[in-house]
């Protein structure tokens, strides 16, 4: 078969078509369906972007199938990104090439996937990723209990004390991505990966959409936010952005955001207490409201078992598969299902898990249930019936004497897994770990694709950050631990890898 290497520039571009044309006759009859090759007619080039540790390859594909890039330290590669579609017509495919640490060289090639079940690769390219600048990172040390027995993955932090917040770690601990702006000093309170690639980061007073490179693709701020309320006719007005933001696949932003109101001789209070409570914003693509949820509008202000009159202290938001949402609200010990119903609910609060709340927990011991709780996770749902895991802080769980553990130090947090049927109200503790330490506040938790726990105590016992990874069963051995020396992890959590869809 002819070759494109051989051919001078007056005649190149004659039998690139003829090429392309017998390339689309073998993807219309299927031979060689099951072929490889390495093929120069789809020769691309790499080049730096100006991210210290993103190479950007592009290559002009015409047949229609799929097109990653595979890369790694040498020619086994052993990485890969996702897939981007090339329509029948063609066209110059550009993607960022993620995943890789500092000051080192790899190699990388562009695999084409035909519709046909054809598969071509592109020559071998080498790429000297850059030097992370001269600011401070989270000092991170691992210690891998059982090489073998740990997930795969990498691990995406959102952290306070450092310059660098928002961040992903291999599990040797080494950087292989982060965002950082000089001009934004805040922290990233969190960072979220988006089912689109990019990454939506909350600074407070500032919400972005950023890809792999770090460009700002979307952005809101506080004020911004504010005067869009005012002219959507709501009566919120949010003093901040915080402590969590959901990014759905209609390309809205659900977030956290908390607003004062000022109350009259609440008892136990006399004169004007101002409460802080939270508040739910929807967010469409044009970043205009479309739905707001206010607990002042649902919740008694009067039940306030912790740290009034910051009253409800929300820092997590799930989307559940019935389009409602899931609300952990720290401060009450609760988290509610709210009836958001992809848009169009009535906001109404459908049940409250927790002490005090709608679900009866079995065994009857007080102490079994979550208090001062951080994220929850949705492990699987059937019918009525789910499995929830959360981070328990632990901070007023009650003690022999039914007194909050923080009274006479003796608290506790854990890694705990719950059973909830919703209909017939009962919850119960299916597993839960352990670890020795009190976090006061923070943390995260995961079920990995191996059955492993890992899940982030943002403080041990009032020091800095402590990731750990156990196998799950009736005996939890650990597996991995990650500690940081200079930093508190908000959230520190596994996933599959930089990129939606892939697993490394």
């Amino acid at each position: 078969m002819w070759n494109p290497l051989f051919t001078d520039g007056r005649t190149d571009c004659y039998y690139r078509l003829l090429w392309f044309f017998v390339l689309a006759l073998l993807a219309e009859t299927g031979c060689g369906s099951s072929s490889s090759a390495n093929d120069p007619t789809f020769r691309g080039t790499v080049n730096a972007t100006a991210h210290p540790l993103v190479a950007e390859y592009q290559l002009f594909v015409p047949p229609p199938g799929q097109v990653s890039v595979e890369f790694g330290l040498d020619l086994n590669y052993g990485r890969r990104t996702w897939s981007q579609h090339v329509p029948a017509g063609g066209e110059t495919v550009s993607l960022l090439v993620a995943g890789m640490r500092a000051n080192t060289t790899y190699h990388m090639r562009a695999r084409i996937d035909l519709n046909s079940g054809i598969t071509l690769f592109d020559s071998d390219h080498t790429f000297t990723t850059g030097a992370l600048p001269h600011v401070s990172f989270p000092a991170v040390t691992v210690t891998p209990s059982d090489r073998v027995a740990t997930g795969t993955g990498v691990e995406l932090l959102s952290s306070f004390g450092t310059d660098v917040s928002a961040l992903v770690l291999d599990t040797d601990g080494a950087v292989i991505w982060y965002y950082y702006d000089p001009k934004q000093p805040a922290s990233a309170f969190p960072i979220r990966r988006l089912a689109n690639g990019n990454y939506l980061i909350n600074f407070g007073s500032d919400m972005r959409e950023v890809d792999l490179a770090g460009r700002i693709l979307r952005e809101v701020t506080l004020d911004q936010l504010n005067t869009a309320l005012a002219a959507g006719g709501y009566s919120l007005q949010a003093a901040g952005i915080h402590h969590d933001v959901l990014g759905l696949n209609n390309q809205h932003w659900i977030f956290l955001v908390y607003e004062y109101r000022d109350f009259q001789d609440l008892p136990g209070y006399p004169g004007t207490t101002s409460v802080l409570g939270d508040a739910l914003v929807d967010l469409d693509p044009n970043n205009e409201p479309v739905w707001v949820w206010q607990a002042f509008d649902c919740l008694d202000v009067n039940r306030h078992p912790f740290m009034f009159p910051d009253w409800t202290h929300s820092n997590a938001i799930v989307h559940t598969s019935d389009g409602n949402l899931l609300l952990s609200m720290r401060h009450q010990s609760w988290i509610l299902k709210i009836a958001y119903a992809n848009g169009t609910g009535s906001g109404d609060i459908l049940w409250r898990l927790g002490p005090d709340g709608d679900f009866t927990l079995s065994g009857d011991d007080p102490a079994q249930w979550f208090y001062n709780q951080h994220f929850p996770a949705l492990l699987q749902t059937q019918d009525s019936q789910f499995r929830l895991a959360l981070y328990d802080n632990g901070d007023t769980r009650p003690d022999s004497r039914g007194q909050p553990c923080i009274q006479d130090n003796t608290c506790y947090s854990r890694g705990v897994i719950m059973n909830v049927d919703e209909l017939a109200r009962t919850a119960d503790v299916s597993w839960e770990y352990i670890p020795g330490w009190f976090s006061f506040w923070g943390g995260s938790i995961r079920v990995l694709s191996n059955g492993n726990v890992e899940f982030d105590s943002s403080t041990v016992d009032g020091g800095y950050s402590r990731v750990i990874e156990v196998m799950a069963g009736s005996d939890p051995q650990l597996v991995w631990q990650m500690d940081t020396s200079n930093a508190f992890l908000y959230r520190a959590y596994r996933i599959s890898s930089l990129y939606p869809g892939v697993q490394w």
